[in-house]
Order: structure tokens, then C-alpha cells, then sequence
């Protein structure tokens, strides 16, 4: 799952991990200077222009082109002469620049793979859709997302979370290769097919360090009976890993209204999103529950979308927060043995400064479901700001070991952790990742970039990071985050104080 690495002279550049080797050893090159390079030697002979150049080195502002061109100097310093003793990089007068030397792409560098846990191990791939309407394929996902979500309520399982599955989508790859990546030993594959009013569904149970198909079974019922599928499926499994000598968990609120289930599968691809997906995800979701009243899990979801519409615009409106409390406590009135719904109200509750009993609400969640990566990764957000910095690292890291390729927000979540516990370098280092870069976490970037003395680049993060949250102030941000400690309170505001954020 790594992307590419490129080979030229003696170096070796991973965009993907933000590394120039020169022979194996590091070189220091900036963030700026390694997206320039990267966009560069990815065309290899093809004149880039200015404006693409800085966007891919300063996306979404506006530099004055004299950046770009320090940028470029420091570049060629840098590499130094190419073997012909001319540059690396050329430039096009009027135009852009050029990378001139001879490319060799090497492939993605090997992850290290993960060392299995102490309790029969599986991730649940994303189900083929056999349809021939395409618009079915949500429905062969959320099937696989309801699989992934009974399993992983077994306390004798240990169950990879949907979002590091679903990264292998549409991609072949041999079953060792993905548990190998995954840290995991068993692999359960299978294809959907629904039309006129019918589903059949094939699935196998794969132990990938063998080959060995432990179990296969296709089903070919009504579609009304899919939730009793998704149910037998599970069971086999369960029955397969753990032995036939296990309690079923409580059963899960599952929906009476199938167009109401494929509104909520296809709301919830769009919660991490930008704000007009958001907009999308709550038109989704109120149409939903108005469809299906009792439906626990489309309330859990639009209750999340009342907190996260908002948070792209500085944050939640009061009302906002009220709206989502509501929604999130009705969810666990119709389902009490969701997990997914006692961690959204148990955070929510954390904002609401109800510390007592979110925290009963986050063991709830837990116990009911042990695999739960997204209440695990929440946990870390509200235990960090508690001052229990350590412990909130150790529940991001297991929040990651369950979701090796998380959302975004993951990111943001250990690199707060990382800024809490004086580990600038890291929060530096996993906050300029691109897969949460463009997000608000640009504030915990620019706060560790001050606290390092590097009060340039923390400036210029904070003026990207008032573009979209031009409303912003430090007094705000410290009156409504959930802090349950003074000291841990002090130690951001005084990180945003020298980044130069607004009071």
C-alpha cells in the first residue's frame, strides 16, 4: 500500500514517507523542497509550469512566485551537479522548470509486517459487487461494513477496521501480501449480486499463512432476509476461529427499511469529507430516519454530521453541539448494544463537559465491542486533554494497530498527543502528512514548529490555517475543547501564543 519511490544518481526520494536519501543517508530537505521534488522527478522530461509547482508545494494559498524560486535554489544546492555536471532540474524561461535526469521507479518501500496479535486475527475485505447495475455497489459495501462491525464484537477476535480494508478495493494483491500489511492471519472474501428482489452471496474464510480455505458457503435468499445472512455469515466465522462454544453478542438494531439502509451506507463514505459532502451525508441521513424512525445507526451518523458539518467552519455552533447530543442519545435509546453509538454520545458528552458519565459511556463502548478502532482513536482525543497524555498515546496507537490506513483524523488525534507529551519532532513529522495536512490540525502543526523556534514556517500555518477557519481565536478554541487539566491547557495555548494565532 506504499506508494512509489524514485531512484535518480545517487538518491532515493519517497514522497509518500517525506525522505531524500543521497546514499542511503538522510538529507535534509524541507517540506517545501521534497513536494517540489516530488512533483518534479513523478514527470520526469515534462516542463512544469510555475503556478502548478506552487501549487503542489503551497496548495491552496497564494506565494509570490519569488518562493518558488528560493525553493528551486535550494534544490539544486542541495543535489548538487548531476554526473553530466549539469543540473538536475532546468529552467524553462517564462515558463516553469524541468527534471532532467534519468528516473528509475522503484516500487513502494515494504512495510514491516505487523506482528500478530495473541487472539485468532481477520480482516474483512471489501465484497465484490456481481450486479449489473453499478449503483448496487454500495450495497455489496455495506454489507462488508456490517460484516467487519458483527465480527469485531466478538471479544476472542481481533478485527481490522473497514477503513484499512477497504484501501485494498479494486486492487489485486496476493492474501498473504494483504495480511502481511494488515498484521493479520485470516482473510474473509466474498461477492454480492442483487436484482429483482433477491441477493446471493458467496463468501470463503481464508487462512492466508497456508492458502487454506477454512470455510465457503453461498446464499442465495430474499433480499428482506439479508440481515439474517449477514448474521449466519458472521456465526460461521465465529464458529470457524473461536469454536462452537461462544456466546453470541446482544443483537444490533438493524433496519426495517432497505432504502433507508442504503442511504445510511452511502452517507457514512462521506462523514470525513469536505463540507458540501457533509451537506450530502445530512440530506442522506434526514431522509433516513424519516423513512425509518427506529433506525439507531442512522441517527448515531447524523448526529456525528451535525458535530463535523460545523468543524470546517471553525467548529460546532452551540446548537449544533445540543442537535448532536440529542441525536447521539436517542441512538443509544434504540440500540444500547451499539458501540459505534455509546462512543459518539460518550465524546459528545466529553464537549459537553459531562465528564463522569461520557467516561462510563467510552467503557460501555469498549466492552461491547473491543475492536472498535474510531472509539479508540476518540478515547485518545478526550484522554490527552484529561493530562493523561500517556495513556491517550496508548490509545491511538491501538486505535492505529486496528486501522493500519485510517482517516485522517487519526493523525490529527496523535499528533495533539504527540505536541501534549514535549514530542515536537513527532507531531512535526505525522502532522505534515498529507493525509491530514489540509485539515485543522494545522493549528497542533504550528504550535509544535513554535515550540521547536522554527517561528517562520509556524506563521506561515497559521496564516493557512486561517483561510479556512478565518473565525478562530485561542480564548474560543480553550472555553469549549474539553481540557480536565490546567497544565495541559496552558501548554497548547502557549504553543499557539508564539505561532501567532489570534487571541
Amino acid at each position: 500500500m506504499q506508494g512509489s519511490r524514485f531512484a535518480f544518481g545517487p538518491f532515493v526520494l519517497d514522497p509518500g514517507a517525506g525522505t531524500l536519501l543521497r546514499n542511503d543517508e538522510p538529507v535534509a530537505v524541507g517540506y517545501r523542497g521534497l513536494k517540489l521534488l516530488a512533483a518534479l522527478v513523478e514527470r520526469p522530461g515534462e516542463i512544469l509550469g510555475k503556478a502548478e509547482l506552487m501549487d503542489a508545494a503551497w496548495p491552496g494559498t497564494a506565494v509570490e512566485e519569488g518562493n518558488l524560486t528560493v525553493q528551486i535554489a535550494q534544490l539544486r544546492k542541495l543535489l548538487g551537479p548531476a554526473a553530466d555536471g549539469g543540473e538536475w532540474i532546468s529552467t524553462v524561461p517564462r515558463v516553469g522548470y524541468r527534471f532532467t535526469g534519468a528516473i528509475q521507479q522503484l516500487g513502494g518501500a515494504k512495510r514491516k509486517p505487523l506482528p500478530l496479535p495473541d487472539k485468532p486475527s481477520i480482516a474483512v475485505l471489501p465484497f465484490v459487487n456481481l450486479s449489473n447495475d453499478p449503483e448496487q455497489k454500495s450495497f455489496a459495501d455495506g454489507l462488508t461494513e456490517d460484516l467487519i462491525t458483527d465480527l469485531s464484537r466478538s471479544s476472542g477476535l481481533f478485527v481490522i477496521a473497514r477503513n484499512s480494508t477497504f484501501a485494498y478495493k479494486g486492487k489485486a494483491m496476493d492474501v498473504r501480501g494483504i495480511a502481511e500489511e494488515l498484521g493479520v492471519r485470516y482473510l474473509l472474501e466474498g461477492s454480492a449480486r442483487r436484482a429483482a428482489g433477491r441477493v446471493r452471496i458467496s463468501a470463503q474464510l481464508v487462512d492466508a499463512m497456508s492458502g487454506e480455505h477454512l470455510w465457503a458457503e453461498r446464499f442465495d435468499r430474499s433480499l428482506e432476509d439479508i440481515f439474517g445472512v449477514q448474521d449466519e455469515v458472521t456465526d460461521k466465522i465465529v464458529e470457524a476461529l473461536l469454536g462452537r462454544l461462544r456466546a453470541r453478542s446482544p443483537p444490533r438494531n438493524r433496519p426495517k427499511n432497505l432504502e433507508a439502509y442504503d442511504l445510511c451506507v452511502r452517507a457514512r463514505k462521506l462523514m470525513d469529507d469536505s463540507p458540501q459532502t457533509a451537506r450530502e451525508a445530512h440530506l442522506m441521513l434526514t431522509r433516513a430516519v424519516s423513512l425509518d424512525p427506529e433506525y439507531a445507526e442512522a441517527y448515531r451518523w447524523l448526529a456525528i454530521n451535525h458535530w463535523m458539518g460545523w468543524v470546517h467552519s471553525g467548529g460546532p455552533t452551540e446548537s449544533s453541539r445540543s442537535t448532536a447530543l440529542e441525536l447521539a442519545r436517542k441512538a443509544v435509546a434504540i440500540d444500547p448494544n451499539d458501540a459505534g453509538c455509546r462512543w459518539v454520545l460518550a465524546y459528545l458528552l466529553a464537549y459537553d463537559r459531562s465528564f463522569a458519565e461520557a467516561d462510563l459511556e467510552f467503557t460501555k463502548a469498549i466492552e461491547l465491542d473491543p475492536n472498535e478502532a474510531d472509539a479508540w482513536a476518540a478515547l485518545s482525543d478526550i484522554t490527552v486533554l484529561a493530562g493523561r497524555v500517556e495513556e491517550g498515546l496508548e490509545h491511538i496507537r491501538k486505535a492505529f494497530r486496528l486501522n493500519p490506513f485510517p482517516p485522517s483524523w487519526y493523525y490529527l488525534a496523535l499528533g495533539q498527543a504527540h505536541y501534549a507529551a514535549g514530542e515536537y519532532e513527532a507531531a512535526v513529522e505525522t502532522l505534515r502528512r498529507d493525509e491530514t495536512y489540509r485539515t485543522s490540525s494545522r493549528r497542533f502543526l504550528a504550535a509544535s514548529l513554535a515550540q521547536l523556534g522554527r517561528l517562520d514556517e509556524a506563521r506561515a500555518e497559521v496564516e493557512l490555517f486561517l483561510v479556512g477557519n478565518p473565525h478562530f481565536t485561542i480564548r474560543h478554541w480553550a472555553a469549549t475543547e474539553p481540557f480536565r487539566d490546567a497544565a495541559t491547557l496552558e501548554h497548547f495555548v502557549d504553543g499557539f501564543r508564539k505561532a501567532g494565532l489570534p487571541e
